[in-house]
């Protein structure tokens, strides 16, 4: 057996959009992403992916589930397989449940969010020091920065000293500041000391929000003008971007995100309207942050220095973006004048300006890799020719995705002066095609729709509360039932489902939270759940505040409901055979309630 804590993780390191386009091409909808359905028949798409729940639906057959569960039907395998397909996928490895201490496994589970309550005390603390620290106002004024923009960023100050963090931290001498990346000790002495002093302190937040990491810029003259965070059970600088958590709504609204170099580029842009920027941490772009890039818009702008330096970081970033193409999206590289940064330039020039230049003079994708490997060839020459192909084979070989790849080939064989056949032939061949998709079997899969369902037309008050806090478990805490009650069947599920989001540590998503029922008692109440409530297309969309407040109200009549039937069955026992002296206690307790004011 798979230990949860395992689905869990896979689940928070898998991309359900990403899972489902290797199979069925998926089109951004809003919100969500949409396709027609692949297990029934149908001209219009009615199945929708939801990125931010990682779940998927079919409003026409009711076909949902999970990453795992979408394998599972996909391929027609178990659900043992599935995760074993998913978690090669991304190099994870299967644990078998024999060889996992599950002590150990709920250890690690708080260790982690222990070292992100430290990042958010110190975050805090940096925040509290910056109102007091007149050089490093003094900086931010000076750079234009509002109050409302660097309160937005979470921005800070480490004051200059030793041991600064002593004060918002319970335990000073605790080895997970260490392991956080907060405190050093020194090999010498042991003593420790705090990792950033006197300088501008910049949170870094995953995509949940959480900090797991700080970027320091110096305030006076030191080296490095930049200090990170190293890397930790928390941070790595290959995976993570600053700004992509504060810039996500900018992000969607524009379907467009642009990557620059610096924190404060970042902060400079989103100061003058542009919102939908990040940066790389202190590393060149990898594989991991183009594909994360291209999950939140179809449109990416790379932005470097015009200088040489520039140029390499371009370039790398070009390299390390060929496997993670997709038809359908667009990278693009834009290089500023020498003596401007994003930062200068749209405080020179203003936000409208940059957009211009952004959108008018990036070269795609496709023109700057050509363009480069053209660059000192001599195509005039049979050598030069032969020098291109060679210079871009290896690198052809890599582009994922087939049309642009075409695309690309075609280009470069012009410029050679073969075919695009010749050209495939001289690299090494195209890439192979993708097998049919089918089943084990090796034959064409066939899919039916599921025989009808007897499904109820009106939901209980209970199924409509699981059913949304189904959809949004960071609700789990406006959740309140009696403790004196014993709750089974619907109510007992609801407050199971609450409790584990609570226990979880962060905040599950709905994949997370609906693979931790496979095979229990409920798995068969959620799924019935489920198949009732999701009629409607808009049960995907972000919830408004009155979505919130509906689920709150509900909880509170829910909450009076059951104290009004225990309330009766208190008073039935009393009249009949009398109340234990907790009973009597617990019934005044209901009666002081239903007649309070607030009620």
């Amino acid at each position: 057996m798979i230990p949860q804590d395992f689905i869990d993780q896979l689940l928070s390191r898998v991309d359900i959009v990403d899972v489902v386009d290797r199979y069925v091409p998926l089109k951004r909808g809003g919100q969500n992403y949409m396709a027609c359905c692949p297990f029934h028949k149908e001209k219009s798409p009615s199945f929708t992916v939801s990125p931010s729940k990682q779940f998927y639906h079919c409003f026409g057959c009711g076909a949902h589930g999970s990453a795992i569960g979408f394998v599972m039907e996909y391929q027609g395998i178990g659900f043992i397989d599935a995760v074993k397909m998913l978690a090669e996928g991304i190099g994870m490895q299967v644990p078998n449940e024999r060889n996992v201490n599950p002590e150990a496994s709920r250890k690690a589970r708080e260790k982690q969010v222990s070292l992100e309550q430290l990042m958010q005390q110190a975050s805090d603390f940096y925040r509290r020091e910056l109102k007091g620290a007149a050089n490093a106002v003094a900086y931010c004024k000076g750079r234009g920065l509002s109050g409302e923009v660097a309160a937005r960023f979470g921005l800070g100050y480490s004051p200059d000293g030793w041991q600064n963090l002593e004060a918002a931290v319970d335990n000073y001498q605790d080895d997970k500041l260490v392991e956080a990346g907060l405190v050093i000790v020194a090999e010498d002495s042991g003593r420790r000391y705090d990792r950033f002093r006197d300088r501008l302190m910049f949170p870094i937040r995953n995509q949940r929000g959480a900090i797991v990491g700080f970027g320091g810029r110096v305030l006076g003259k030191g080296e490095p003008k930049y200090l990170n965070s190293p890397e930790t059970p928390l941070f790595e600088k290959g995976r993570e971007l600053y700004g992509l958590y504060e810039g996500r709504q900018a992000i969607r609204d524009k379907n467009r995100v642009l990557v620059v170099e610096g924190y404060m580029d970042v902060v400079a842009l989103a100061q003058y309207g542009v919102g939908y920027a990040v940066a790389t941490l202190g590393t060149a772009t990898t594989g991991e942050h183009v594909r994360k890039l291209l999950k939140h818009a179809e449109q990416v702008y790379f932005c470097f220095d015009g200088d040489a330096a520039g140029q390499k970081a371009a370039w790398r970033a070009l390299e390390n973006s060929l496997p993670q193409l997709v038809d359908g999206k667009a990278l693009n590289f834009l290089f500023l004048p020498t003596e401007h940064d994003p930062d200068s330039y749209v405080r020179e020039f203003g936000a409208d300006a940059f957009e211009q230049l952004l959108v008018q003079e990036s070269l795609p994708l496709s023109v700057y890799f050509t363009r480069e490997l053209c660059r000192g060839v001599n195509l005039g020459t049979p050598e030069g020719k032969a020098d291109l192909i060679r210079q871009a084979s290896p690198l052809l070989a890599q582009i994922a995705a087939p049309a642009l790849g075409y695309m690309i080939r075609k280009r470069l064989a012009e410029m050679a002066g073969v075919d695009v056949d010749e050209l495939d032939m001289l690299t090494g061949g195209g890439k192979p095609q993708r097998s049919e998709r089918g089943s084990r079997g090796g034959g064409k899969r066939e899919y039916r729709l599921p025989a009808e369902s007897q499904r109820v037309v009106n939901t209980t008050m209970v199924k409509k509360l699981i059913k949304w806090l189904l959809m949004n478990p960071q609700w789990a805490g406006d959740v309140k039932l009696p403790d004196s009650l014993a709750l089974s069947d619907e109510l007992g599920c609801f407050a199971m489902l609450a409790e584990r989001v609570l226990e979880h540590g962060d905040v599950p998503n709905t994949a997370q939270l609906i693979e931790g029922l496979r095979g229990t008692p409920y798995e068969g109440l959620i799924d019935g759940v489920l198949q009732q409530a999701m009629q409607d297309p808009d049960e995907f969309a972000d919830p408004s505040d009155d979505d919130r407040q509906l689920f709150q109200d509900g909880n509170v009549k829910l909450l009076k409901m059951l104290h009004a039937e225990q309330l009766e069955r208190l008073k039935l026992k009393d009249r009949h055979e009398g109340l234990t002296p907790e009973e009597k206690v617990l019934m005044g307790q209901l009666l002081r309630e239903m007649f309070s004011p607030s009620n």
